[in-house]
Parts: C-alpha cells; structure tokens; sequence
C-alpha cells in the first residue's frame, strides 16, 4: 500500500523584550522562542544600540510543493531586532512532477509581524530561489503600533541561472500589507502584491527577461520632514553607481519603497545595505555593518564610500 507523504510545516514564535537593567547604561533586547522543524534559530548577537540580532536557520534542503513555513513575531514596546536567514532559500519544482498533482503545488510562507509602540524590528533575509516549475507564495502581515518602524529587504532569483535554468512554467507571488494602529482607526502605510510567470517575466513592463527582483521598504517611526525624505532620496540612488540593473527608489507616506530588476542578487543586496546605512543614520542608530553569518566575500559599502570620496 502506497503511502500517503505529507507536506511539512514549520512553525518559528519569536518575541523580542526591552530590558533595563541596573548594570547596564543603555537598555537592550533579548529574545524568547519556540521553534517547530525545519526551523532552528542560531546564537543571537547584540549591536552597540542593543538591538537584538538573529539568524533562522531552515534545516532542511529547501522546500517542495505543499510544504508551508509559518514565522510569527512579536516584538514588545521599546524593544529593537534584526532578524536574518543563514542561507538562500531554495524551492523545487512541482509542476508535471507527479500524477497525483500535474498542475504542482504550491510551497507557502506566511509571516507575521505585530512591532509595538516605540519599536523597531529589521527584516533582512537572504534571497530566494525558485527552481525551474517551481511554485512559491509568501504573504507578510505587519501591524505596527505608533512610533514603531519596520525595514524589510527582499530578494527573489527566479530560477537556477547560472546553468540556463529559467523559471519555466513555475510562478512566483508576493503580498505584503503593512498598517498601523491609531486612536482612529487603521492607517495603511504599505500594500504591494506581486506575481511573476508567464509574459510577466518577458515582457519589458516586467522583468523583460531578468532573473532577479528585490524589494525594500522602510516604513518611518514618525513623519519625516520634506528636507528629511529628499536627502535620503537622493543618497539612495547616488548609490546605485557602480552596481548593474534597473533601481528606482521613491517615497510612500511615511518612509520610502525601493525596487530592483537585474541579474545580480549580489547587486541588489549591496544596494539595500546601502540604504539601511542611510536609515540608520537618519535615526542616529549605530552604522550597520555586513552580517556576521552572510558568505559575503566584499564589503557592500566600500564601493559607495569610494564614489562619495571621490566626489568630495
């Protein structure tokens, strides 16, 4: 008798608390969790801000059709975190793969962020690659309180390049709705839905042809001032020299929205580092520096620090 397989879920709680101990100058962030396989969380760390800074792992090799990853956070008023991945995450293809299911299915990830008054959560994984037929939805639901911030850095490779590999009858979609919390009721900060396959990939109003996507977006503690939101502007896409592929950067109500079309995830990486450094010294936090866990062999700002020297 044929077994039947079942699909796997993994499920990661995360909570992050502000803690203002007597010892201490300035207060910092720890972390509780529980975490159902293939999800795993390595050492935190802690910046000079005292942010709290975790790698998830995903322990198994990727992900197939059917299988679903949950990650809910919680951050606590006050409290700061950035929250990274230790690799790529890899998705098979399922399309035409079985009888049972010719049509494929879909892997799934669904993530969950509610960021309390005063917080600031950073949301920077490495990229995802779909392989050939792959198929791949991830839904993130952000509910920020009043003067919390959220970052998040997203980067998409829609199949296996480097052999020739294209995303083939495989899809990939996106949604990501952001909202805060006021006394009156709800504001919209952020909604931005995405799919790719089919014409999608070609045509020039899509990825004509590109392999790689990536996404930012930064939402602001509080409103920032016209001369605030213009100069970062305008550092953010002074920093695009030097880098291949398509970037536009460009504000939304309180913070700014970045997208990249190319074929380098390096390219797009390095450029969303550059932002975050630009972020963090709007806010006056600690400069950031290339994560600990990444195998990045160069120095993503460098290169920019070079073109602002120059022009000096």
């Amino acid at each position: 008798m044929r077994q039947e397989v079942k699909a796997w879920h993994g499920i990661c709680d995360l909570r992050f608390i502000n803690r203002h101990p007597s010892h201490s100058l300035r207060p910092y962030t720890i972390h509780q969790a529980t975490c159902k396989a293939p999800f795993k969380l390595l050492r935190s760390s802690r910046d000079l801000d005292g942010r709290c800074e975790i790698p998830i792992l995903h322990t198994a090799g990727g992900i197939v059709g059917g299988d679903l990853l949950t990650l809910n956070v919680t951050v606590e008023k006050g409290a700061s975190c950035h929250i990274t991945s230790v690799a790529a995450q890899k998705v098979y293809g399922s399309v035409g793969r079985t009888k049972a299911f010719p049509k494929g299915q879909w892997a799934k990830q669904s993530s969950y962020f509610r960021i309390s008054e005063g917080s600031d959560m950073e949301w920077m994984p490495q990229e995802v690659v779909v392989f050939a037929d792959g198929l791949f939805e991830q839904k993130f639901q952000v509910d920020l309180s009043p003067l919390a911030t959220f970052l998040s850095a997203d980067v998409v490779r829609l199949g296996r390049t480097a052999t020739g590999e294209t995303l083939n009858s495989g899809c990939w979609r996106s949604s990501i709705e952001i909202s805060r919390e006021l006394s009156n009721g709800k504001l919209w900060e952020f909604v931005d839905r995405l799919e790719l396959t089919g014409e999608a990939l070609s045509s020039k109003h899509g990825m004509a042809n590109n392999p790689v996507l990536g996404s930012l977006v930064w939402v602001a503690p509080n409103s920032l001032s016209r001369n605030e939101l213009g100069n970062l502007l305008t550092a953010c896409r002074e920093d695009r020299l030097g880098l291949e592929g398509f970037m536009s950067c460009s504000a939304i109500g309180h913070g700014i929205s970045a997208r990249y079309v190319g074929s380098s995830t390096q390219a797009a990486r390095f450029w969303f580092f550059r932002i975050w450094r630009h972020i963090r010294e709007l806010r006056g936090l600690t400069k950031p520096a290339p994560l600990r866990i990444w195998p990045i062999q160069e120095n993503p700002f460098i290169e920019s620090f070079l073109n602002q020297t120059d022009k000096r």
